[in-house]
């Protein structure tokens, strides 16, 4: 059967653990000092609440009953004392269990983000962006809310339970346990309403998922569903989904419809349970009226948390299901590791050999079968075929992005796997073809925020990939801002920003995948003067699309089903009648054909001018 591929996120544990609460209470432990006063604040908070009603107690018994009117104004200003006093306590405790838990969920969210940049790029195959942004962003939001509602609100309940429980057992025993003789129901009701209250809430979670991803894919494919007209087909999907949520929202509703009008009967009983054996105590025990005035007072406090159940139960199950995910991802350690003494040389010369190298994505499907081959410091090496060959494999094996299954790979005549990562990938310059830009300006995407870089070795970088002048007529300039992924400037703007990017970073060895595709003519010339300049004095790796853009290349694998079919110069390899030459003879005759029915629908044109003039 197959598997929810959203229910790995939705799978609740118990609604308490305590050994994930005590992982989660180690990032509160540096602000301890914090969590003691308001520990502190929040016990004289719960003391201000039981003294109120035993000062009403006092004015009715003492003051009001004797008609001492000025004892009773006494009373009166006690009273407000303890009021403003608790409005104090509370705000102090409010801000400090706010403030640690901010300062907390700060340091998690750093430490999970930190966490991620380490990730091999199999990490980031196997998880999808969205459920990442929700471990970093809304998990930890959940725990925050742990802190600043659940469990402070919690602690601050049961201090108000026992504390009114002890009070009503000290003005009188006898009325106390009359009072309480409701309680077993009501904790029964709980339990009942708790073991629902979870099954609704486990459910919805899983179809909330379902029903975000649904909206997600929908959006994303939106212009694909509006061309093949199938919004109707889509608006269906999405309704069954949302009733299904819809449905188990109302079930938990009706659970809350009940569960809370149960508490607010049995807490009438309560109050009139005390009324009849406190009137009757009154008559042959002598009880005093301020003693029942009081005990009404506490009962009202202390059906408050149980109201309040439903929302400190679902902050805690939440928060329980989004820490064992957090920690599920801080316990994914990268499988890509450094030795324990890394290369980590200063300056590269640039040979690169692969020996005998394979590689898997997964277990037992191979991508890279045995590959071998030298380039020598300062050469030109392109790597052409047909699309799933393996070329970008060649280039994410060389970067360590992914960990080879056997074989060598050796930069420098250094095993890769004993240089610092970090070290190794700065002296890679990988240009791709999809050029990413972050949202920011033009100079934070040619530096990348890199201080080791100066404004006049910026600039310098953009004058030699011909962007330079573009960037001059900008509003700004290089304070020109990029929106999030170079959405206003065009494919060949992008592609001559990351040139400047990799001039900017020298690096010793350059990695290309050709982008002269899909741009116009005078783009392409300004791409292809900043790429001469670009491979200056560096080797380069180029993984070429257009076999027409790498004919003076030093030498050309062809890589074919994981291997190389053939090697050799341009006129070599199409003098030996392989698989290069059919890739270049087919790549041609495409060329060709594309240029006569441009030049066909070029000259339709005045043929249908002429037509109109003559009619």
């Amino acid at each position: 059967m197959s598997q929810d591929p959203h229910a790995e996120d939705e799978i609740l544990g118990k609604a308490y653990d305590a050994r994930l609460m005590r992982r989660i209470l180690r990032y509160l432990q540096p602000y301890w000092k914090l969590l003691a006063v308001a520990l502190a604040f929040l016990i004289s908070h719960t003391a201000t609440e039981l003294l109120r009603p035993y000062i009403t107690k006092i004015a009715i018994d003492r003051y009001i009953a004797t008609g001492d009117i000025g004892g009773l104004d006494s009373m009166v200003l006690i009273y407000l004392g303890t009021v403003i006093a608790g409005f104090i306590f509370l705000f102090i405790q409010t801000y400090t269990t706010e403030y640690a838990g901010q300062r907390a969920m700060h340091d998690l969210r750093m430490q999970i983000f930190t966490h991620l940049q380490r990730q091999d790029m199999d990490y980031f195959d196997r998880n999808p962006v969205g459920r990442l942004m929700t471990r970093t962003v809304n998990d930890v939001e959940t725990l925050n809310e742990l802190f600043s509602t659940g469990v402070v609100g919690l602690m601050g309940d049961v201090f108000i339970v026992f504390g009114i429980a002890g009070a009503m057992l000290w003005l009188d025993w006898k009325l106390a346990l009359i009072a309480l003789s409701v309680f077993p129901v009501i904790i029964y009701a709980s339990r009942f309403y708790r073991r629902r209250a979870r099954e609704v809430y486990r459910e919805s979670r899983l179809i909330l998922a379902r029903l975000n991803a649904r909206l997600q894919e929908t959006i994303a494919g939106i212009a694909t569903i509006q061309v093949f007209g199938q919004e109707g087909k889509m608006y269906d999907r999405f309704q069954e989904i949302n009733s299904n949520y819809r449905n188990v929202l109302l079930r938990s509703v009706r659970y809350n419809a009940v569960f809370f009008p149960i508490i607010e009967i049995f807490s009438a009983l309560s109050i009139g349970l005390v009324l009849w054996y406190g009137g009757w105590l009154i008559g042959i025990d002598g009880l005093q009226a301020g003693v029942i005035v009081a005990f009404i007072q506490y009962l009202q406090r202390m059906y408050q948390p149980i109201r309040d159940l439903a929302e400190k139960y679902n902050i805690m199950q939440a928060a329980m299901a989004s820490s064992e995910r957090i920690f599920t991802t801080l316990d994914t350690q990268p499988v890509i590791q450094n030795s324990a003494a890394p290369v980590m040389p200063a300056r590269l010369r640039g040979a690169v050999e692969f020996k005998d190298v394979w590689l898997s994505y997964k277990h037992g499907e191979p991508i890279l079968k045995g590959i071998s081959f030298t380039a020598r410091p300062g050469e030109r090496l392109a790597l052409v075929g047909a699309t799933g060959g393996g070329k970008t494999s060649i280039v994410s094996a060389l970067c360590r992005f992914y960990e080879i299954d056997r074989g060598s790979i050796l930069v420098d005549g250094v095993d890769i796997r004993d240089w610092d990562k970090q070290a190794l990938r700065q002296q890679l310059g990988l240009v791709l073809q999809d050029v990413f830009l972050f949202s920011g300006d033009i100079a934070s995407n040619i530096t990348l925020g890199d201080e080791r870089i100066s404004e006049a070795r910026m600039i310098e970088a953009a004058r030699r990939a011909q962007i330079a002048p573009f960037i001059e007529r900008l509003p700004g300039g290089y304070r020109a801002e990029v929106q999030e992924r170079g959405s206003t400037l065009s494919q060949g703007q992008r592609q001559l920003l990351s040139f400047a990017r990799a001039l900017a970073f020298d690096p010793r060895i350059l990695i290309l995948d050709e982008a002269t595709s899909s741009v116009d003519t005078e783009t392409e010339l300004l791409i292809q003067t900043a790429l001469e300049e670009l491979l200056k004095q560096r080797t380069a790796i180029i993984v070429a699309h257009r076999l027409s853009t790498i004919k003076n290349a030093d030498r050309i694998l062809v890589i074919h089903k994981g291997q190389i079919w053939e090697q050799g110069g341009h006129d070599e390899l199409l003098a030996r009648a392989g698989l290069y030459a059919r890739l270049y003879d087919l790549q041609y005759r495409l060329e060709r054909q594309n240029g006569a029915n441009t030049e066909a629908s070029t000259d339709s044109g005045p043929m249908s001018a002429d037509q109109s003039e003559r009619s």
